[in-house]
């Protein structure tokens, strides 16, 4: 495995690529890093395409102490890096807090964006009880608190590597500035993802796993976000979690696969 690294002002974005074809770009969910895709990518290079995983801004081996996280900045990182690789336009993907940074991409470079896909996206903007806020505050300032709750958003099935993989996230969180970038990909920014969306013009997927318990109606939820585009699908992924690109990578590949080819012609 090779690490590139985009150059942004204030710091570099670290990625990695396998593949050649058309090129897709892969944006995880707070806390994680480009290793939460490890079972989807292997399945989109088998099919032909180029993909290239991506740390978010704080996160994995890109680096920390960036004034800001908001996910117009994220939108961004994804943009540099399609043009660090020449390889564009792309599909962009953005799991959780990363849904909405494709958004801003989309609209901010549509030149260099075939298409988008969120994963787990939040759509809703309800604010937690105090109970709830506080053991959110909790998680979000703790590696280890952070991995069992990263643990319990697998409430059906659960890859082979799951325990090695949380605890090779909790060590990264671990160094310093990481949980500062946890806590900054999802505080609230203006305008909120929601507000941009009718302006996106090219073509969306939405993909929830049917049973993500972020959620108390991932159904609802999908369908909420579809119906903020122009043009958009909303797919669920049965006896899925948070994490359909981890829990069920065949099938969530086969939905990305399907849209893809109407992106990109291959």
């Amino acid at each position: 495995m090779t690490t590139s690294q985009a150059r942004r002002d204030g710091g570099h974005i670290a990625y990695e690529v396998h593949g050649e074809g058309p090129l897709v770009v892969l944006a995880h969910g707070m806390g994680e890093n480009r290793a939460s895709y490890r079972h989807l990518v292997p399945l989109l290079v088998a099919a032909g395409h180029r993909v290239a995983s991506v740390d978010v801004r704080g996160h994995g081996e890109s680096s920390v102490g960036w004034p800001t996280y908001a996910p117009a900045e994220v939108g961004a990182d994804l943009l540099a890096v399609v043009r660090d690789l020449d390889a564009g336009p792309a599909v962009l993907v953005g799991h959780s807090s990363s849904a909405a940074a494709v958004i801003f991409a989309a609209i901010d470079a549509p030149e260099l964006v075939v298409g988008i896909v969120q994963i787990g996206a939040f759509v809703s903007q309800q604010k937690p009880n105090p109970l709830l806020r506080v053991a959110t505050a909790m998680v979000l300032r703790s590696p280890r608190l952070f991995g069992m709750f990263h643990k319990t958003l697998f409430p059906v099935h659960r890859p082979a590597d799951d325990a090695a993989y949380r605890r090779s996230i909790v060590a990264n969180l671990r160094e310093p500035g990481r949980m500062a970038a946890t806590r900054g990909v999802v505080l609230p920014v203006e305008p909120h993802w929601t507000a941009r969306a009718p302006q996106v013009r090219q073509p969306v997927l939405i993909l929830m796993g049917a049973k993500d318990p972020d959620f108390p109606d991932p159904g609802a939820e999908a369908r909420a976000a579809r119906r903020l585009f122009r043009t958009a699908e909303a797919r669920m992924i049965e006896e899925s979690g948070h994490y359909p690109h981890a829990d069920r990578p065949q099938r969530t590949a086969d939905e990305l696969l399907g849209f893809l080819a109407v992106c990109t012609g291959a």
